[in-house]
C-alpha cells in the first residue's frame, strides 16, 4: 500500500509540475529600428549576429545593403584556400570586435552575407578575416546598416570558387 501511494504522489507531482511549469517567454525585445539613412540593430548576449541580419534582410526585404558594427563576440574567422575551395577557420573566445563591415545581397533566393573583421583580447593583439560566424558574448553588438536601392545578386565564379557580388555587367 505505501508503494501505491509513494507512486500516485509521485505521478500527482509530475503532473502538477508539469502543468503549472512557467513557459519559456518568448524574447520580444526590439532588434533593430528605421533610421534616415537605413536601419540601426543592437543585439544582445546570445544572438548569432549573422542569423539576425539574414532575418532582417528577409523581414524588411531588403534589395542590398552594407554594414559596420562593433561590440563583444566569439568569433570564427576563415582564410579562403583558393587551392581547397574552402575556408580555413580559427575560433577565437570572449574578444572584442573592434571593427565588422560587410554586404547584404541575394543568392538562389536567400539573403547573402560578405562579412569581414577584426577582434581583439585583453592583451591588444588584432586578429580578423572573413567572419563566418559571431554569436554576442558579455555586452553587445551594435550595426549600422545602409540599404541601397538596387537588389544585388552573388554569383559563384568559376574557376575562382568564389562568391562574387553582380553588379549587372
Amino acid at each position: 500500500m505505501k508503494k501505491f501511494i509513494y507512486s500516485f504522489l509521485s505521478l500527482i507531482l509530475a503532473i502538477s509540475t508539469s502543468t503549472f511549469a512557467q513557459k519559456p517567454q518568448q524574447d520580444t525585445t526590439k532588434r533593430y529600428i528605421k533610421t534616415p539613412t537605413g536601419f540601426f540593430m543592437v543585439l544582445r548576449q546570445g544572438d548569432d549576429v549573422l542569423a539576425q541580419l539574414e532575418n532582417f534582410a528577409l523581414k524588411e526585404n531588403i534589395p542590398s545593403a552594407s554594414y559596420s558594427g562593433m561590440g563583444f563576440v566569439n568569433a570564427k574567422f576563415g582564410f579562403f584556400n583558393f587551392k581547397t575551395k574552402e575556408y580555413e577557420p580559427k575560433e577565437f573566445e570572449g574578444v572584442e570586435l573592434a571593427s565588422m563591415s560587410g554586404s547584404i545581397a541575394w543568392q538562389n533566393g536567400k539573403p547573402s552575407l560578405h562579412t569581414h573583421g577584426t577582434v581583439t583580447g585583453k592583451d591588444f593583439k588584432a586578429y580578423g578575416g572573413h567572419l563566418l560566424s559571431a554569436i554576442v558574448g558579455t555586452g553587445s553588438v551594435e550595426i549600422s546598416i545602409t540599404v541601397h536601392q538596387q537588389k544585388l545578386e552573388r554569383v559563384k565564379e568559376k574557376p575562382l570558387g568564389a562568391n562574387v557580388l553582380n553588379l549587372g555587367n
